[in-house]
C-alpha cells in the first residue's frame, strides 16, 4: 500500500497575510462558514509566471499536467541560513537517473521556523546556476521550505532566480513535513486554485511514496 504524505502547512490565524473569521454559526444560522483572507503568496503556495512578469501565463492557465510527477527528494540541510543550494547539492545517483520532466524538492529542514523572522529573513536559497539547470534540463516542479526561492529581502535576487524558473519551471514554496519521507524519489502532487487571473495561489501538496 503506498504511503501519502502531506507537504502542506496548516493556514491558520498566526500566518501573516492570512485569515478566518466566523461567517455563520450552527446556533445563529443552521450551519458553519468562515471567510477565509489570504495573501497569494503565504504559506504553502506556488507561482506562476504573471507574478514576475516573465509571461503573461496565470496559474488557471499552466496545464495541470504540470502539477503532477516524479520528484527527487534532496536532502540540503547542510546548507543552513542564507546558504546557497547549488547544482553540487544534487547527488550523482540522482544526477544519472534524472531525465526530462521530473522535478525537485530541496529539504533544508528550514520549515521549522514558520511563524518567526528567521524563516522569512535568513532562508536557504537557490542558485543562479542551479536555476539555469532546472530550466536547461526540463525540470518540472520545484519545491522548497522556505516561503521564497531567493531571499525576498533582496529585490534584485528574488527577481532574478524567479525569472530565471518561472520560464518553464512551476515554483512551489512553503513545504513542510520533508523529514517524513523515507524515499527519495517521490510522485509529488501539487494543486492550486483556479484563480482566473491569478500571480499564485496556495496549494494542497501531496509526496506518494510507493511501497
Amino acid at each position: 500500500m503506498n504511503k501519502i504524505v502531506d507537504l502542506t502547512l496548516n493556514y491558520t490565524n498566526d500566518f501573516t497575510g492570512f485569515s478566518k473569521e466566523t461567517s455563520r454559526t450552527i446556533k445563529k444560522d443552521g450551519w458553519n462558514a468562515s471567510i477565509l483572507t489570504f495573501y497569494s503568496h503565504c504559506g504553502t503556495h506556488m507561482d506562476a509566471p504573471i507574478h514576475f512578469n516573465v509571461s503573461q501565463q496565470t496559474i488557471d492557465k499552466i496545464p495541470v499536467s504540470d502539477f503532477v510527477g516524479k520528484a527527487w527528494v534532496i536532502d540540503v540541510r547542510e546548507v543552513g541560513s542564507k546558504g546557497l543550494i547549488t547544482v553540487n547539492h544534487i547527488p550523482n545517483d540522482v544526477l544519472n537517473d534524472f531525465v526530462s520532466g521530473d522535478s525537485l524538492v530541496f529539504w533544508t529542514g528550514w520549515s521549522q521556523y514558520v511563524n518567526i523572522p528567521k524563516y522569512r529573513d535568513e532562508l536557504p536559497r537557490i542558485s543562479k546556476d542551479l536555476a539555469n539547470w532546472c530550466v536547461d534540463n526540463k525540470v518540472k516542479m520545484i519545491g522548497v521550505e522556505p516561503p521564497s526561492v531567493a531571499d525576498v529581502n533582496n529585490i534584485e535576487e528574488v527577481t532574478k532566480i524567479h525569472q530565471i524558473l518561472l520560464k518553464s519551471v512551476v515554483i512551489i514554496e512553503g513545504l513542510t513535513n520533508l523529514e517524513k519521507l523515507q524515499s527519495n524519489c517521490v510522485e509529488l502532487i501539487a494543486l492550486p486554485l483556479k484563480i482566473e487571473g491569478g500571480d499564485g495561489s496556495p496549494a494542497r501538496v501531496i509526496a506518494i511514496e510507493k511501497q
